[in-house]
């Protein structure tokens, strides 16, 4: 029986994150649940960013200059809604639209966004299978000083200013996880789970409020090991040492540990934080991904850890 692979994730630092583990597992072994709490409805078209950022990634199409979108992106349709007055503050760009198109027409036909991602992945040669959280909506919402923003208008229209206050996920209660999803965690192959570095609050949180997925993720058989998106008392990349900040938590490994309480059996922790190490079993290593390198051996030294923990739980 083959060793299979879960990871929960979402944004950039997530994408490399599987990008590293399919190069020391199999790709068609991984399985990866991706936060859909960032998805909204832009100009009529459907848009999934962290989907599309995981997508672009896993078929190497992603634009390694931006970070975001693809390589080779023009910007012509965005060139000429600016020019007639239309919102301009979301970046769409030529290449970028096929998706939106594609998936908004599939959904409107009756297909689930479970399908749709399947069939985009096929397409690319995408041999992970990659699970949205829910194919029902749930909206990720920031309660900041200036109101209530739905998470593109705070995070790129914005781009994190108003300090925040809360977050919601609107509609996770009703949702449902995706096929799979459950079965994924649960599976008695399934050898490691990972949460990726992604935003604890603004990418993991989400997956973690649909029904069920704590749950199964706290009775899992496989270690779950997080890694760490904290390095020295900042993060990588996006908001997520302020956002700790404006929410009253400290911006270290432990406070991300604390925040997992109840499902991590270990934790990944930059070098630079061995000084302060999280109160569970942890592995230090370089934890900034610039290259493939770099995340070939944060996936690695992710999996010696699970291994590790594999004879015995601790949670």
């Amino acid at each position: 029986m083959s060793k299979k692979y879960v990871v929960l994730t979402g944004g950039v630092g997530g994408a490399k994150l599987v990008l590293g583990l399919a190069q020391v597992a199999p790709p068609e072994d991984i399985t990866v649940i991706v936060n859909t709490g960032d998805d909204f409805t832009h100009l009529g078209l459907y848009v999934s960013p962290d989907m599309d950022t995981l997508l672009y990634t896993l078929s190497a199409k992603a634009n390694r200059t931006l970070g975001w979108g693809r390589e080779d992106e023009t910007w012509g349709f965005i060139e000429a809604l600016r020019s007639l007055g239309g919102e301009d503050w979301f970046l769409l760009g030529d290449r970028d639209l096929a998706l939106h198109i594609l998936r908004t027409a599939a959904l409107a036909r009756g297909d689930t966004l479970s399908a749709v991602t399947r069939a985009f992945a096929k397409a690319w040669n995408v041999d992970v299978t990659m699970l949205p959280m829910s194919d029902d909506r749930v909206s990720t919402e920031v309660d900041t000083v200036e109101g209530v923003l739905p998470f593109q208008r705070y995070f790129v229209e914005r781009r994190c200013a108003p300090v925040a206050r809360s977050i919601a996920f609107e509609g996770a209660t009703a949702a449902r996880a995706a096929p799979g999803v459950i079965e994924a965690i649960q599976a008695p192959e399934t050898h490691t789970i990972l949460i990726a570095p992604s935003n604890p609050y603004l990418s993991v949180d989400p997956i973690l409020a649909v029904p069920g997925i704590r749950t199964a993720l706290a009775a899992a058989r496989a270690p779950v090991v997080a890694i760490s998106p904290i390095i020295a008392g900042k993060a990588v990349k996006g908001p997520t040492s302020k956002l700790m900040q404006e929410l009253g938590v400290e911006a270290t490994s432990t406070a991300i540990a604390m925040h997992y309480a109840g499902l991590l059996d270990g934790m990944i922790i930059d070098e630079q934080d061995i000084g302060s190490p999280p109160p569970l079993p942890y592995a230090a290593t370089d934890t900034l991904m610039t290259d493939l390198d770099d995340r070939t051996r944060v996936a690695a030294a992710a999996l010696a850890l699970a291994d590790r923990l594999a004879p015995s739980t601790n949670r």
